[in-house]
């Protein structure tokens, strides 16, 4: 079911009207997304701000980032700040600009401010000397992207630091209403050279519904390939993706399958129609296997072997049993432990030793692990399970290149959702930085990043796609 308000918003006559009878109607902003391939230059011709402390030590990284993506960088800060963008931009034929030089009516596609250099809590001062008279230059559906480090060499430093992740959540939360987005990411340091990657992608329209979070970027999964590739990214990989018959596991198959990669698409036997369908819409190969079955990770791994290993698992295979606590019977809760839980990991199990070096793997958690929610005990519980299993996997394949991290959906137009009475929908729909629902194909955008080379820092994380819901931050 289409979402009414946002459908009303996309008409600016509607909007004026609404806005000239003064009717009190939050109309949400249509976000612009990318659903076409990667490009090479994904931020072709969009205006950058960037801003710097003094002793901003990220600069190098935003730098190598913005050019060659085809942003334009319009500095505001130290006077070393150019001397970072010179090469870049000499190279790429798109030389830093001062901030100064927009004229007063240009808007600007993104605010980039490194705050690594801020050590004290009086050093925060430079989040307000950037951002209060930037702010208002945001075109909509902006990016806004602070970047600091994961803690300080003292207990104030690293006060200062953590400071940042409240002002970037609170920001999302203002800023949302026009389509904007604001995240912070935490480099630790000696992860620099992983840096450019995870801050092409926040830039981007594929992130347009991630907002609010804060993303870890660091050294731990031993890296093999020194220059990911950003176009065709999966090139030759081999992808595994369950519950890939429709809603979101359709969206990332088709996504992976866009990038290059030959996507092996496993559902039940009785989806065997939809997923054969789009098994040969996207060149894949469908697996019919009911993963609550006893077996079925030995056939999952004996099907894989016959491909000689595989690149990317997506665990998105889920189901729901929604009852209160007092309502719901041993059987429904062993049910959904088994598919949403055990599953995962006993399937993991089986195609670890088939995994290969600098593999991904993509588990599919929820808000609901993460908040908890009403009639959802056994939901939640399995995918907060989803949080702790991939920390620790994280740790153990490190040294093979292997990441292991969880997307945690928020409010997602689906089948699923579009069976919740409406008053309760349209709840879940506001309550928001965004305001609306996100889609499939938003979800699946953020697995297909982090199933890519680029994202070779982060892993052990859980990555909300949720629009930036206002519970369970």
């Amino acid at each position: 079911m289409s979402d009414m308000l946002l459908e009303i918003g996309r008409n600016p006559h509607a909007r004026k009207v609404i806005r000239a009878i003064g009717l009190p109607i939050p109309l949400p902003e249509p976000l612009a997304r990318d659903r076409g391939p990667w490009q090479a230059q994904p931020l072709a011709d969009r205006w950058i701000a960037v801003g710097a402390t003094p002793g901003a030590e990220l600069l190098p990284a935003i730098a190598e980032c913005l050019a060659p993506a085809g942003a334009e960088a319009y500095l505001w800060g130290p006077t070393e700040m150019a001397t970072a963008f010179r090469d870049p931009g000499e190279t790429y034929g798109r030389p830093a600009r001062t901030f100064a030089a927009l004229s007063e009516r240009a808007r600007v596609q993104g605010l980039v401010f490194d705050a690594t250099g801020i050590r004290d809590i009086a050093g925060l001062r430079t989040l307000h000397e950037f951002f209060h008279p930037s702010v208002a230059r945001l075109a909509r559906s902006g990016r806004v992207v602070v970047l600091g480090r994961v803690s300080g060499d003292s207990a104030e430093a690293a006060a200062a630091q953590a400071a940042l992740e409240g002002f970037v959540r609170s920001a999302a939360k203002e800023l949302g209403r026009t389509g904007v987005t604001a995240n912070l990411i935490l480099v630790e340091r000696g992860a620099e050279d992983r840096l450019a990657p995870v801050l092409r992608f926040m830039l981007s329209a594929r992130a347009a519904f991630v907002t609010a979070q804060p993303v870890v970027v660091d050294s731990r999964a031993r890296a093999l390939t020194r220059t990911p590739p950003f176009v065709r990214p999966l090139e030759k990989k081999l992808a595994l993706v369950t519950g890939a018959a429709r809603g979101i596991g359709e969206a990332t198959a088709r996504l992976l399958a866009q990038e290059g990669a030959h996507v092996l698409l496993l559902d039940r036997p009785e989806d065997d129609g939809p997923t054969s369908q789009l098994a040969r819409a996207i060149g894949g190969t469908a697996i019919a296997v009911d993963l609550a079955e006893e077996g079925s990770a030995a056939r999952i791994a004996e099907a894989v072997r016959g491909f000689g290993g595989v690149d990317i698992v997506v665990h998105n295979a889920g189901i729901t049993r929604d009852k209160t606590l007092a309502r719901m019977s041993s059987a429904q809760w062993e049910q959904v432990l088994a598919v949403n839980l055990a599953a995962v990991a006993r399937t993991h199990a089986a195609l670890e030793p088939l995994l290969r070096e600098e593999g991904r793997v993509v588990c599919l958690s929820s808000v609901a692990g993460i908040a908890g929610n009403v009639g959802q005990t056994a939901y939640a519980a399995s995918k907060a399970g989803i949080l702790g299993f991939v920390r620790v996997a994280a740790e153990r394949l490190a040294d093979r290149g292997i990441t292991v991290n969880a997307v945690a959906p928020g409010f997602i137009e689906t089948r699923l959702t579009a069976a919740i009475p409406m008053a309760i929908r349209e709840v879940g729909r506001r309550l928001s930085a965004l305001a609306q629902g996100g889609s499939p194909e938003d979800v699946g955008q953020a697995i297909t990043f982090l199933a890519s080379p680029g994202a070779q820092g982060i892993t052990g994380r859980t990555l909300r796609v949720c629009g930036g819901a206002f519970i369970g931050a």
